[in-house]
């Protein structure tokens, strides 16, 4: 693996010289890099040309999750600029970048419109079931290769139709991402750790797919492990007025609290809880889907300090992206010197979603046929930045899981960020080192 300090310089240069500007909206990279590489892509007929959708959400209240993906997609592009060499045939690689802005009707629209009036070989998807689940049922109902994560993996399979102890309904489309399984191995080891807790959890869950999976799925197993979970109901997303969870929490006396919102809607639950006392009960504010980004926390002010969450990536990952040839720490360090924004664990998530993307299309027997791509996502096997995305071993058919680790924002003493973001449990994956033990949210 190249010296850090190599790849940085080195990339940083790369993004200058090519003048790609890391601020353009999505809709401007495409004609950018066609005008940069307009050699290849115009020497390349139709049927060597690799046509690869990536749907994400840029805008929108989901924003945070898609902020680091122009710099991955922009780092894909440069590395397959004079194309993709499969089986002895070289294609050109096009990727047609799409946001959702948070929405699934149209991520599901833009998503059919690549299928239909684009001919696209193979579509990549990340980041909520609200961008994730409506592309991959148009992509299942036409056909189309698909491959997503950063979803719990029940919000996926059965937030889609799946029934448990069925075969899979599903043909066309494979999801990595973590699991119940997985959270309830973080969180059990986080909440019987170094914080001495009542073990009373209040949980807050939003009327959405990954509320009704985390509700039906994971809270029967954290009750099973001893903790007693305060559950006031499903919220709508967008709600405003959380004093009815307040006051029910108040009443259970929890001194732990897990949720899965969206991030503007954490931000005013937070800011009510802390005004009418909760979070000075709170030993361990476990934060799913929106605790996992430092502009998240950060909007939160002195409030977002000892904030914890899972980390499905970090930068301290050995793993190394077969795409770029990075581990976390060059990937991160790339990342804060081209963009001079702080690391976040959505960066490793979507490189290792292209990594696994292009492996699938390198070892189909035909990248251009759609079903040798659909059979290879299905026996596929490799290394990625996240880790190990194994198909061949999954928990359900299409599906492969991978580890969250506990991980705490504390405020940064040195550097020219608020934040850190320090890893302190690893029962997931015990080859990843710990940082420091958990510190109470409010001792």
């Amino acid at each position: 693996m190249k010296d850090n300090t190599e790849v940085k310089k080195s990339i940083s240069r790369r993004l200058v010289l090519a003048g790609t500007g890391l601020g353009l909206g999505s809709a401007a990279m495409p004609g950018l890099f066609r005008a940069a590489y307009g050699q290849t892509m115009a020497a390349a007929s139709p049927a060597r040309t690799l046509k690869v959708g990536f749907f994400s959400p840029r805008s929108g209240p989901l924003a945070s999750f898609g902020e680091a993906d122009p710099f991955i997609i922009d780092l894909v592009r440069k590395k397959y600029a004079s194309g993709l060499t499969i089986g002895g045939k070289t294609y050109a690689v096009e990727i047609l970048d799409r946001d959702t802005q948070s929405d699934p009707a149209r991520a599901s629209q833009l998503a059919k419109d690549l299928i239909n009036n684009e001919g696209v070989d193979m579509i990549l998807a990340t980041s909520t079931p609200e961008v994730v689940n409506p592309v991959a049922d148009a992509c299942e109902a036409n056909g189309i290769p698909c491959l997503s994560t950063i979803v719990p993996w029940e919000s996926w399979y059965f937030g889609r139709g799946a029934k448990p102890g069925a075969p899979s309904p599903f043909k066309w489309t494979y999801h990595f991402c973590f699991g119940v399984a997985d959270f309830a191995k973080c969180y059990t080891a986080t909440w019987n750790g170094a914080v001495p807790n009542n073990k009373t959890v209040g949980v807050l869950l939003p009327n959405d797919a990954d509320g009704m999976a985390i509700r039906a799925h994971l809270y029967p197993v954290m009750k099973n492990a001893g903790f007693t979970i305060v559950d006031p109901g499903p919220y709508e997303d967008g709600t405003s007025d959380f004093s009815a969870q307040i006051a029910a929490f108040k009443s259970g006396n929890i001194e732990i609290f897990n949720t899965f919102p969206f991030p503007p809607d954490f931000a005013s639950f937070w800011r009510q809880a802390a005004q009418q006392g909760l979070t000075r009960k709170i030993k361990i504010a476990e934060v799913a889907k929106t605790g996992v980004f430092p502009s998240s926390i950060e909007a939160l002010g002195s409030l977002g300090y000892k904030i914890c969450s899972a980390a499905y990536w970090h930068r301290t990952f050995p793993f190394v992206s077969p795409i770029i040839d990075m581990a976390g720490e060059g990937l991160a360090g790339a990342y804060e010197t081209g963009t001079g924004k702080q690391w976040h664990q959505q960066l490793g998530a979507t490189m290792a979603l292209f990594d696994a993307g292009f492996a699938a299309l390198t070892r189909a027997s035909d990248a251009k046929d759609k079903a040798a791509v659909a059979k290879s996502l299905s026996v596929l096997n490799v290394v990625t930045t996240v880790g190990k995305v194994d198909f061949t071993s999954g928990p359900v058919p299409n599906v492969s899981t991978m580890p969250v680790l506990t991980a705490q924002w504390l405020k940064a003493t040195s550097g020219p960020y608020k934040l850190k973001y320090v890893l302190t449990d690893n029962a997931s994956e015990p080859s990843i080192p710990i940082q420091q033990p958990l510190i109470p949210y409010h001792a």
